[in-house]
C-alpha cells in the first residue's frame, strides 16, 4: 500500500516514474542493460543525459547562454562551489565582497561556508523573529561579486514573493525546495542550484543553473572538482556523475511535461498550499507561525496553539505518531524547530492533502 510521504526530502516522487523505472530496471530504452550498469560515456548514456538537460531547458525557459550542469555534493557543496567560483581570491582567505540575506537555516549555513572564501556582509536578517518572515532586500554594492538569496526555506516554511533586483551583480539562488512548483525567470539570476531530491527526483544529483560570463573565475588553487569551467568544458562527464539520478530526472520532466508544464503544476500547487493554509488559518488546535505574505508553497510548518510547552511537546510528538500509523509520514518539524511540517512538492496529490486535513480534523 503507497503512503502519503510528507517528507521535506528525500521526498514523494511520482508513481508513474517509479512504475517506469521499476519496468526499466534490467533493460532500459532496449539496452539489455540498467542505467545503474551503463558507462557514462557509452552511447546508451549519451541520450538519457541530453534528454534530460533538453527537458530541463524546455520546463524552465533555460536561455542558450546558460550551462546546466549535474553534479554531486548537493546544495550544501554549492555553499563552497559559489563564492571558490565567483569570489576568491589569489590565496585562500583573500576574497572579494559577496552579499547574502539570512533567512533560515540553510541560508545560515551557506553564509558560514562562504566566509571561509570570501569577504561575506550579510546585509539583512529575519532570525529576530524566528525566520517567520523575509526581510527587505537592500541594495547590491558596486563591487560585490554576486548577491546571494535562498528563494525558498524549508525547514521554516517561507519563500520571497519578489525576486529582488541587483543589477549588474549577479543573484544566486538556492531553489532546492521550490525548483519547478512555479514559474521562475531564469535570466534574473546569474547562478541557481538545486539538490534534486525534493522536487527533481532521487538524493545524489544536483542541478547548478550558470549563465556562461559567470564560469571561469576559479583561482588557479580552487581543487578541479569545485571548478564549475571543469564541468561545464566536460558536459558534466569530468567523472562519473550519478547517472541513475540524471535518468530519474529525466522521467520526472517527462512527467511534468505530460501533466501540463510548469504553469500547470503552479496551478495544482497553490490549490493545494492555500486548500492547507486555509484550514490551518481556521483551525482551532493547529495555526500556522509564518506571516502569510512569506508563505511557501512547498513547505508548510505547523504548531498547535496550546500555551504550555510541556504539554505541547506532548500533543505533537502524539501527533506525528498516530498520522504515521494512519499511512501519513514524515510529519515532525525540523530537529531544530520542532512542531509538524508537511512538505507538499509536485509528485503529492491533492489527496493527500486533504487525506491530512481529515486526520487532522479527527486528531482535534
Amino acid at each position: 500500500m503507497r503512503v502519503y510521504n510528507f517528507s521535506p526530502g528525500p521526498s514523494v516522487l511520482p508513481l508513474p516514474v517509479l512504475e517506469k523505472a521499476a519496468a526499466q530496471m534490467p533493460d532500459a530504452n532496449g539496452t539489455g542493460q540498467s542505467v545503474m550498469e551503463m558507462s557514462h560515456r557509452s552511447k546508451d548514456f549519451k541520450p538519457i543525459i541530453e534528454k534530460t538537460e533538453a527537458l530541463l531547458r524546455e520546463m524552465m525557459g533555460i536561455p542558450s547562454n546558460y550551462k546546466v550542469l549535474f553534479l554531486q555534493g548537493g546544495a550544501s557543496l554549492q555553499f563552497s562551489m559559489v563564492p571558490l567560483n565567483l569570489a576568491a581570491g589569489d590565496a585562500p582567505g583573500k576574497g572579494k565582497k559577496a552579499a547574502y540575506i539570512d533567512t533560515g537555516i540553510w541560508a545560515d549555513k551557506a553564509i558560514k561556508e562562504a566566509a571561509k572564501y570570501a569577504a561575506v556582509e550579510v546585509r539583512a536578517s529575519s532570525k529576530d523573529k524566528a525566520y517567520t518572515y523575509i526581510p527587505q532586500a537592500p541594495a547590491q554594492a558596486a563591487d560585490d561579486a554576486y548577491y546571494h538569496i535562498t528563494l525558498n526555506n524549508t525547514i521554516v516554511g517561507t519563500k520571497w514573493d519578489k525576486i529582488p533586483d541587483t543589477g549588474s551583480v549577479p543573484l544566486v539562488s538556492d531553489v532546492s525546495s521550490c525548483i519547478l512548483s512555479e514559474p521562475l525567470d531564469v535570466s534574473k539570476f546569474g547562478i541557481l542550484y538545486a539538490g534534486a531530491q525534493k522536487n527533481l527526483g532521487p538524493a545524489g544529483t544536483t542541478v547548478v543553473i550558470i549563465r556562461e560570463d559567470l564560469i571561469g573565475r576559479a583561482p588557479d588553487w580552487t581543487p578541479a572538482m569545485l571548478r564549475y569551467d571543469i564541468h561545464a568544458a566536460e558536459g558534466s562527464l569530468y567523472n562519473t556523475p550519478p547517472c541513475y539520478g540524471i535518468y530519474i530526472i529525466g522521467l520526472v520532466l517527462e512527467w511534468l511535461k505530460q501533466l501540463g508544464g510548469v504553469e500547470t503544476i503552479a496551478k495544482l500547487n497553490r490549490e493545494k498550499s492555500q486548500l492547507f493554509y486555509d484550514y490551518l488559518d481556521n483551525s482551532r488546535v493547529f495555526c500556522s507561525p509564518v506571516v502569510k505574505q512569506y508563505r511557501s508553497l512547498m513547505n508548510i510548518p505547523f504548531i498547535t496553539k496550546e500555551k504550555d510547552e510541556a504539554k505541547k511537546n506532548e500533543i505533537e510528538s502524539r501527533f506525528v505518531k498516530e498520522a504515521a500509523a494512519a499511512g501519513l509520514l514524515n510529519l515532525a518539524g525540523h530537529r531544530l524547530v520542532g512542531g509538524m511540517r508537511a512538505s507538499i512538492y509536485n509528485a503529492m496529490p491533492i489527496e493527500g492533502v486533504k487525506e491530512l486535513i481529515s486526520f487532522m480534523e479527527k486528531f482535534s
